[in-house]
């Protein structure tokens, strides 16, 4: 069952962002085949990371990777809100 995760860590910057991302791939995760959607929304200083993942293990996998990277940075991503996904919809980017 897949699952939406939503994050607000306090204080985020796009920089803080975008460095959590260049440490994921230099790691080999950052694009992981089990996480459906990403998304980063908000203002700069203020983001939120909005994620779908194919299932909770899946999700938890990924954090075990991730957690470290952020306490690394000073980043605290908070309690994530976690549900099911009951449907998504994929429209093709182009």
């Amino acid at each position: 069952m897949a699952i939406a995760a939503y994050f607000h860590p306090k204080g985020m910057t796009l920089a803080q962002f975008e460095e959590v991302h260049r440490r994921l791939d230099e790691a080999g995760d950052g694009r992981n085949p089990h996480r459906l959607h990403h998304s980063c929304i908000g203002e700069d200083g203020d983001l939120m990371v909005y994620d779908i993942w194919d299932s909770p293990e899946s999700f938890a996998a990924f954090g075990e990777l991730l957690m470290p990277i952020l306490a690394e940075m000073g980043l605290d991503p908070g309690e994530p809100a976690v549900m099911p996904v009951n449907k998504l919809i994929q429209f093709a980017q182009g």
